[in-house]
Protein backbone atom coordinates (compact mmCIF):
# COMPACT_ATOMS: atom_id res chain seq x y z
CA UNK A 1 0.00 0.00 0.00
CA UNK A 2 1.47 3.29 -0.63
CA UNK A 3 1.88 5.92 2.14
CA UNK A 4 -0.52 8.87 2.39
CA UNK A 5 -0.04 12.24 1.12
CA UNK A 6 0.05 16.01 1.91
CA UNK A 7 -0.43 18.45 -0.64
CA UNK A 8 0.34 22.20 -0.13
CA UNK A 9 -0.46 24.93 -2.56
CA UNK A 10 2.65 27.60 -2.72
CA UNK A 11 2.60 31.09 -4.28
CA UNK A 12 5.60 32.06 -6.52
CA UNK A 13 6.94 35.31 -5.85
CA UNK A 14 9.38 35.68 -9.15
CA UNK A 15 9.70 33.08 -12.01
CA UNK A 16 12.59 32.12 -10.04
CA UNK A 17 11.50 31.45 -6.44
CA UNK A 18 11.05 28.26 -4.61
CA UNK A 19 11.41 29.50 -1.04
CA UNK A 20 7.88 28.62 -0.02
CA UNK A 21 8.55 25.07 -0.63
CA UNK A 22 11.67 25.68 1.38
CA UNK A 23 9.40 27.17 4.45
CA UNK A 24 7.19 24.27 4.34
CA UNK A 25 10.00 21.95 4.90
CA UNK A 26 12.10 23.97 6.90
CA UNK A 27 8.63 23.97 9.03
CA UNK A 28 8.62 20.26 9.29
CA UNK A 29 5.10 20.13 7.36
CA UNK A 30 7.02 18.18 3.99
CA UNK A 31 10.78 16.43 4.26
CA UNK A 32 12.24 17.57 1.22
CA UNK A 33 13.48 13.52 -0.09
CA UNK A 34 9.40 12.73 -0.10
CA UNK A 35 8.37 15.19 -2.73
CA UNK A 36 7.11 13.06 -5.48
CA UNK A 37 5.20 15.50 -8.09
CA UNK A 38 4.85 19.62 -8.08
CA UNK A 39 1.91 20.64 -10.82
CA UNK A 40 2.28 24.74 -11.02
CA UNK A 41 1.31 27.69 -13.05
CA UNK A 42 4.34 29.50 -14.25
CA UNK A 43 4.06 33.45 -15.80
CA UNK A 44 5.75 32.77 -18.92
CA UNK A 45 3.94 32.95 -22.46
CA UNK A 46 2.83 29.47 -22.20
CA UNK A 47 3.90 29.05 -26.07
CA UNK A 48 7.08 26.50 -27.04
CA UNK A 49 9.35 29.06 -26.39
CA UNK A 50 8.25 29.30 -22.81
CA UNK A 51 11.56 29.02 -20.86
CA UNK A 52 9.98 30.36 -17.48
CA UNK A 53 8.89 26.45 -16.93
CA UNK A 54 12.79 25.58 -17.19
CA UNK A 55 13.86 28.30 -14.97
CA UNK A 56 10.94 26.94 -12.46
CA UNK A 57 11.64 23.49 -12.62
CA UNK A 58 15.26 24.50 -11.95
CA UNK A 59 14.89 26.28 -9.19
CA UNK A 60 12.50 23.77 -7.21
CA UNK A 61 14.93 21.07 -7.74
CA UNK A 62 18.26 22.63 -6.61
CA UNK A 63 16.06 23.59 -3.57
CA UNK A 64 14.96 20.41 -2.85
CA UNK A 65 19.00 19.19 -3.50
CA UNK A 66 19.87 22.15 -0.95
CA UNK A 67 17.04 20.86 1.74
CA UNK A 68 18.83 17.31 2.02
CA UNK A 69 16.92 15.09 -0.99
CA UNK A 70 19.10 12.91 -3.08
CA UNK A 71 19.87 14.89 -6.26
CA UNK A 72 19.63 11.49 -8.22
CA UNK A 73 16.03 11.09 -7.58
CA UNK A 74 15.19 15.03 -7.58
CA UNK A 75 16.11 14.40 -11.34
CA UNK A 76 13.33 11.87 -11.38
CA UNK A 77 10.32 13.65 -9.65
CA UNK A 78 7.62 14.67 -11.54
CA UNK A 79 7.15 18.57 -12.17
CA UNK A 80 4.74 19.54 -14.15
CA UNK A 81 4.71 23.97 -15.30
CA UNK A 82 1.82 25.25 -17.24
CA UNK A 83 2.98 28.14 -18.64
CA UNK A 84 0.92 31.47 -19.13
CA UNK A 85 -0.73 33.09 -15.79
CA UNK A 86 -3.36 35.62 -18.15
CA UNK A 87 -5.87 37.66 -16.72
CA UNK A 88 -5.66 37.20 -13.20
CA UNK A 89 -4.24 33.60 -12.59
CA UNK A 90 -1.58 33.73 -10.16
CA UNK A 91 1.49 32.10 -10.26
CA UNK A 92 1.37 28.94 -7.89
CA UNK A 93 2.88 25.92 -7.23
CA UNK A 94 0.69 22.47 -5.59
CA UNK A 95 3.14 19.94 -4.21
CA UNK A 96 2.65 16.22 -3.43
CA UNK A 97 4.62 14.22 -0.63
CA UNK A 98 4.49 11.31 0.91
CA UNK A 99 3.89 11.48 4.94
CA UNK A 100 6.12 8.60 7.07
CA UNK A 101 2.85 5.82 8.39
CA UNK A 102 3.26 7.14 12.23
CA UNK A 103 2.52 10.84 10.85
CA UNK A 104 -0.47 9.78 8.25
CA UNK A 105 -4.49 10.60 9.65
CA UNK A 106 -5.79 7.03 9.96
CA UNK A 107 -8.83 6.32 8.35
CA UNK A 108 -10.69 3.57 6.22
CA UNK A 109 -12.17 6.06 4.17
CA UNK A 110 -10.92 6.87 0.51
CA UNK A 111 -8.11 9.36 0.70
CA UNK A 112 -5.90 11.06 -1.67
CA UNK A 113 -2.96 8.63 -3.07
CA UNK A 114 -0.43 9.23 -6.48
CA UNK A 115 1.53 7.21 -8.41
CA UNK A 116 4.03 8.59 -11.35
CA UNK A 117 5.44 6.67 -14.52
CA UNK A 118 6.95 7.66 -17.93
CA UNK A 119 6.26 6.11 -21.21
CA UNK A 120 8.76 5.03 -23.52
CA UNK A 121 10.57 7.40 -25.79
CA UNK A 122 8.37 9.28 -28.09
CA UNK A 123 9.62 10.11 -31.18
CA UNK A 124 8.33 13.16 -33.40
CA UNK A 125 6.69 10.86 -35.84
CA UNK A 126 4.40 9.01 -33.15
CA UNK A 127 2.78 12.45 -31.51
CA UNK A 128 -0.51 12.93 -32.50
CA UNK A 129 -1.02 9.06 -33.68
CA UNK A 130 -1.67 5.90 -31.93
CA UNK A 131 2.29 5.07 -31.30
CA UNK A 132 1.94 8.03 -28.71
CA UNK A 133 -1.79 7.14 -27.56
CA UNK A 134 -0.36 3.45 -26.64
CA UNK A 135 2.61 4.65 -25.27
CA UNK A 136 0.64 6.69 -22.66
CA UNK A 137 -1.67 4.33 -22.00
CA UNK A 138 0.81 1.63 -20.74
CA UNK A 139 2.40 4.61 -18.36
CA UNK A 140 -0.79 5.53 -17.14
CA UNK A 141 -1.23 1.51 -16.23
CA UNK A 142 1.94 1.66 -14.49
CA UNK A 143 1.06 4.54 -12.52
CA UNK A 144 -2.58 3.10 -11.07
CA UNK A 145 -0.29 0.65 -10.04
CA UNK A 146 1.95 2.34 -8.14
CA UNK A 147 -1.00 4.65 -6.46
CA UNK A 148 -2.56 1.47 -5.43
CA UNK A 149 -5.49 2.02 -7.51
CA UNK A 150 -7.27 -0.92 -9.13
CA UNK A 151 -10.27 0.53 -10.29
CA UNK A 152 -10.58 2.97 -12.94
CA UNK A 153 -13.26 5.09 -11.10
CA UNK A 154 -10.76 5.70 -8.23
CA UNK A 155 -8.80 7.81 -11.00
CA UNK A 156 -9.92 11.28 -10.84
CA UNK A 157 -7.02 13.46 -12.25
CA UNK A 158 -3.91 12.42 -14.79
CA UNK A 159 -1.63 15.06 -15.46
CA UNK A 160 0.63 14.83 -17.58
CA UNK A 161 4.00 16.40 -19.61
CA UNK A 162 5.03 15.30 -22.68
CA UNK A 163 7.06 16.58 -26.04
CA UNK A 164 5.88 18.76 -28.56
CA UNK A 165 7.36 19.33 -32.22
CA UNK A 166 10.00 22.26 -32.45
CA UNK A 167 12.10 22.61 -35.67
CA UNK A 168 15.19 20.62 -34.73
CA UNK A 169 12.51 16.86 -33.66
CA UNK A 170 10.94 17.87 -37.28
CA UNK A 171 14.10 17.79 -39.02
CA UNK A 172 15.61 14.80 -37.26
CA UNK A 173 12.45 12.91 -38.08
CA UNK A 174 12.44 13.76 -41.80
CA UNK A 175 16.40 12.57 -41.96
CA UNK A 176 15.23 9.18 -40.68
CA UNK A 177 12.42 9.06 -43.54
CA UNK A 178 9.19 9.72 -41.28
CA UNK A 179 7.04 12.49 -41.62
CA UNK A 180 5.21 14.49 -38.42
CA UNK A 181 1.24 15.43 -37.95
CA UNK A 182 2.15 19.06 -38.59
CA UNK A 183 5.16 21.09 -39.20
CA UNK A 184 3.64 24.24 -37.02
CA UNK A 185 5.48 24.02 -33.72
CA UNK A 186 2.57 25.63 -31.82
CA UNK A 187 -0.61 23.66 -33.09
CA UNK A 188 1.82 20.84 -32.17
CA UNK A 189 1.06 21.76 -28.60
CA UNK A 190 -2.60 20.96 -29.08
CA UNK A 191 -1.66 17.97 -31.17
CA UNK A 192 0.40 16.06 -28.69
CA UNK A 193 -1.94 17.54 -25.93
CA UNK A 194 -5.09 15.99 -27.87
CA UNK A 195 -3.11 12.74 -28.45
CA UNK A 196 -1.75 12.04 -24.53
CA UNK A 197 -5.35 12.65 -23.80
CA UNK A 198 -6.80 9.75 -25.58
CA UNK A 199 -3.86 7.84 -24.36
CA UNK A 200 -5.58 8.36 -21.11
CA UNK A 201 -8.96 7.84 -22.13
CA UNK A 202 -7.67 4.72 -23.50
CA UNK A 203 -6.18 3.14 -20.05
CA UNK A 204 -9.18 4.21 -18.12
CA UNK A 205 -11.52 2.34 -20.42
CA UNK A 206 -13.57 5.83 -21.09
CA UNK A 207 -12.96 5.30 -25.29
CA UNK A 208 -11.67 2.47 -27.42
CA UNK A 209 -8.30 2.96 -29.65
CA UNK A 210 -9.13 5.67 -31.75
CA UNK A 211 -7.26 5.43 -34.97
CA UNK A 212 -4.89 8.53 -36.46
CA UNK A 213 -7.35 9.99 -37.81
CA UNK A 214 -9.55 11.04 -35.36
CA UNK A 215 -6.74 12.87 -33.23
CA UNK A 216 -8.38 16.41 -33.33
CA UNK A 217 -11.16 15.73 -35.79
CA UNK A 218 -13.52 13.58 -34.08
CA UNK A 219 -14.12 15.55 -30.53
CA UNK A 220 -16.39 13.49 -29.34
CA UNK A 221 -13.48 11.36 -27.93
CA UNK A 222 -12.64 12.70 -24.63
CA UNK A 223 -10.99 11.67 -21.02
CA UNK A 224 -13.00 13.64 -18.18
CA UNK A 225 -9.62 13.77 -16.34
CA UNK A 226 -7.06 14.05 -18.46
CA UNK A 227 -5.49 17.44 -18.05
CA UNK A 228 -2.31 17.11 -20.41
CA UNK A 229 0.13 19.65 -20.61
CA UNK A 230 3.85 19.99 -23.35
CA UNK A 231 6.68 21.44 -23.89
CA UNK A 232 10.49 21.01 -24.87
CA UNK A 233 11.70 20.15 -21.52
CA UNK A 234 11.63 16.07 -22.34
CA UNK A 235 11.10 13.04 -24.46
CA UNK A 236 8.36 10.81 -23.17
CA UNK A 237 5.45 11.04 -21.43
CA UNK A 238 5.83 12.11 -17.33
CA UNK A 239 2.53 10.58 -15.71
CA UNK A 240 0.86 11.57 -12.86
CA UNK A 241 -2.28 9.44 -11.81
CA UNK A 242 -4.20 11.46 -8.90
CA UNK A 243 -7.51 9.08 -7.43
CA UNK A 244 -8.55 7.80 -3.71
CA UNK A 245 -7.90 4.66 -2.17
CA UNK A 246 -9.00 2.97 0.78
CA UNK A 247 -6.14 2.30 3.76
CA UNK A 248 -3.76 4.69 3.14
CA UNK A 249 -5.17 7.07 5.52
CA UNK A 250 -3.98 10.78 5.22
CA UNK A 251 -6.35 14.12 4.98
CA UNK A 252 -6.61 15.12 1.62
CA UNK A 253 -9.43 13.84 -0.80
CA UNK A 254 -10.06 14.07 -4.63
CA UNK A 255 -12.98 14.62 -6.91
CA UNK A 256 -13.99 15.80 -10.42
CA UNK A 257 -16.07 16.58 -12.73
CA UNK A 258 -16.23 18.37 -16.67
CA UNK A 259 -17.21 22.43 -17.88
CA UNK A 260 -19.64 22.07 -20.34
CA UNK A 261 -18.35 25.27 -21.45
CA UNK A 262 -16.66 28.57 -20.71
CA UNK A 263 -18.54 29.87 -18.28
CA UNK A 264 -19.89 26.24 -16.29
CA UNK A 265 -19.27 27.31 -12.81
CA UNK A 266 -21.77 24.31 -11.81
CA UNK A 267 -19.25 21.95 -13.45
CA UNK A 268 -16.28 23.80 -11.47
CA UNK A 269 -19.20 23.50 -8.23
CA UNK A 270 -19.60 19.43 -8.67
CA UNK A 271 -15.88 18.43 -8.54
CA UNK A 272 -15.69 20.17 -5.18
CA UNK A 273 -19.15 18.14 -4.35
CA UNK A 274 -17.54 14.81 -6.03
CA UNK A 275 -14.16 15.46 -3.67
CA UNK A 276 -16.65 15.04 -0.50
CA UNK A 277 -17.27 18.87 0.41
CA UNK A 278 -20.55 19.45 1.37
CA UNK A 279 -22.05 22.52 -0.39
CA UNK A 280 -25.08 24.65 0.03
CA UNK A 281 -26.83 24.49 -3.07
CA UNK A 282 -26.21 28.05 -4.22
CA UNK A 283 -22.28 27.71 -3.20
CA UNK A 284 -20.58 30.98 -2.42
CA UNK A 285 -16.79 30.90 -2.17
CA UNK A 286 -16.85 31.83 1.43
CA UNK A 287 -19.14 28.63 1.62
CA UNK A 288 -15.46 26.46 1.44
CA UNK A 289 -14.00 27.17 4.69
CA UNK A 290 -10.39 26.56 3.92
CA UNK A 291 -11.03 23.25 2.94
CA UNK A 292 -10.72 23.90 -1.05
CA UNK A 293 -6.81 22.89 -1.85
CA UNK A 294 -6.83 23.64 -5.59
CA UNK A 295 -8.58 23.45 -8.44
CA UNK A 296 -6.85 21.78 -12.02
CA UNK A 297 -8.80 22.00 -15.22
CA UNK A 298 -8.29 22.76 -18.88
CA UNK A 299 -10.07 24.59 -21.03
CA UNK A 300 -10.23 25.12 -24.55
CA UNK A 301 -12.41 27.15 -27.15
CA UNK A 302 -14.86 26.05 -28.78
CA UNK A 303 -14.67 25.10 -32.38
CA UNK A 304 -17.97 26.25 -33.75
CA UNK A 305 -17.23 30.27 -32.59
CA UNK A 306 -19.83 29.91 -29.88
CA UNK A 307 -20.49 29.75 -26.15
CA UNK A 308 -23.91 29.76 -25.39
CA UNK A 309 -25.50 30.60 -28.19
CA UNK A 310 -23.02 33.63 -28.57
CA UNK A 311 -20.53 34.06 -31.44
CA UNK A 312 -17.10 35.28 -29.85
CA UNK A 313 -13.95 36.15 -32.01
CA UNK A 314 -11.26 34.34 -30.53
CA UNK A 315 -10.60 32.22 -33.40
CA UNK A 316 -10.47 35.15 -35.80
CA UNK A 317 -8.30 36.87 -34.05
CA UNK A 318 -4.79 37.63 -35.32
CA UNK A 319 -3.31 39.74 -32.77
CA UNK A 320 -3.70 37.44 -29.63
CA UNK A 321 -4.03 33.59 -30.02
CA UNK A 322 -7.11 31.77 -28.92
CA UNK A 323 -4.84 30.00 -26.40
CA UNK A 324 -4.45 33.46 -23.98
CA UNK A 325 -7.97 34.18 -24.06
CA UNK A 326 -9.83 31.67 -23.36
CA UNK A 327 -7.01 31.04 -20.47
CA UNK A 328 -7.80 34.36 -19.52
CA UNK A 329 -11.63 34.17 -19.55
CA UNK A 330 -11.87 30.64 -17.44
CA UNK A 331 -9.24 31.34 -15.33
CA UNK A 332 -11.56 34.47 -13.77
CA UNK A 333 -14.74 31.97 -13.86
CA UNK A 334 -12.57 29.77 -11.70
CA UNK A 335 -11.19 32.54 -9.27
CA UNK A 336 -14.65 33.44 -9.04
CA UNK A 337 -15.88 29.97 -7.65
CA UNK A 338 -12.99 29.52 -5.45
CA UNK A 339 -12.53 33.34 -4.41
CA UNK A 340 -8.37 31.80 -4.90
CA UNK A 341 -6.40 33.76 -8.46
CA UNK A 342 -4.10 30.76 -7.70
CA UNK A 343 -5.69 27.96 -9.89
CA UNK A 344 -4.53 25.36 -11.79
CA UNK A 345 -5.95 26.41 -15.63
CA UNK A 346 -4.52 25.48 -17.93
CA UNK A 347 -5.11 25.36 -22.29
CA UNK A 348 -5.00 23.07 -25.52
CA UNK A 349 -7.98 20.71 -24.12
CA UNK A 350 -8.31 18.83 -27.14
CA UNK A 351 -10.00 15.17 -25.78
CA UNK A 352 -9.63 16.30 -22.85
CA UNK A 353 -13.55 17.18 -21.38
CA UNK A 354 -16.39 18.14 -24.14
CA UNK A 355 -15.68 20.62 -26.70
CA UNK A 356 -16.06 24.34 -25.51
CA UNK A 357 -15.38 23.19 -21.90
CA UNK A 358 -12.92 20.90 -20.04
CA UNK A 359 -12.29 18.71 -17.23
CA UNK A 360 -11.82 19.82 -13.33
CA UNK A 361 -10.50 17.72 -10.28
CA UNK A 362 -10.69 19.25 -6.82
CA UNK A 363 -8.78 18.63 -4.23
CA UNK A 364 -9.99 18.98 -0.46
CA UNK A 365 -8.48 18.79 2.70
CA UNK A 366 -10.72 16.80 5.37
CA UNK A 367 -8.64 17.64 8.33
CA UNK A 368 -9.33 19.02 11.62
CA UNK A 369 -7.86 22.57 10.92
CA UNK A 370 -7.92 22.69 7.30
CA UNK A 371 -5.07 24.69 5.15
CA UNK A 372 -6.69 26.30 1.83
CA UNK A 373 -6.96 29.58 1.12
CA UNK A 374 -9.23 31.64 2.99
CA UNK A 375 -8.74 35.36 1.68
Amino acid sequence: MPDAIEVRKVPLHSVSDASELGALIDAGVLEADRVIAVIGKTEGNGGVNDYTRIIADRAFRELLVAKGADPERVKDVPIVWSGGTDGVISPHATIFATVPAERAEQTDEPRLTVGFAMSEQLLPEDIGRTAMISKVAAAVKVAMERAGITDTADVHYVQTKTPLLTIDTIRDAKERGHDVFTEDTLTSMDVSNGGTALGIAVALGEIDMPRDEDVLRDRSLYSSVASCSSGVELDRAQVVVVGNARGVGGRYRIGHSVMADALDQDGLWAAIRDAGLDLPERPHHSDLGGRLVNLFLKCEASQDGMVRGRRNAMLDDSDVHWHRQIKAAVGGVTAAVTGDPAVFVSVSAAHQGPDGGGPVAAIIDLGDEPTGYRG
